[in-house]
């Protein structure tokens, strides 16, 4: 087995709740976690300044069948 030192910052190091020794499926499954939390902060982010938020199940469902629709009629003509 191989070791990897990596140099972090004590805040990130807190922040994550590192211990000094952890496997490499340990470290995958915290950043893995990390840029989950981020894309979905991200997503609620964009969902508000769109209003998307504001959208009702209709609604979706409407967007959904017509954008399937105009992707259906493209992609015939390819």
């Amino acid at each position: 087995m191989r070791t990897l030192n990596i140099s972090i910052a004590d805040l990130e190091f807190n922040k994550f709740g590192l211990k000094e020794s952890l496997s490499f499926s340990e470290l995958l499954d915290l950043v893995g976690k990390e840029l989950s939390k981020q894309a979905l902060k991200e997503s609620t982010f964009l969902a508000e300044k769109y209003n998307l938020s504001a959208l009702s199940m209709e609604d979706i469902s409407k967007e959904v069948k017509a954008v399937r629709k105009h992707a259906k009629g493209n992609s015939s003509s390819s």
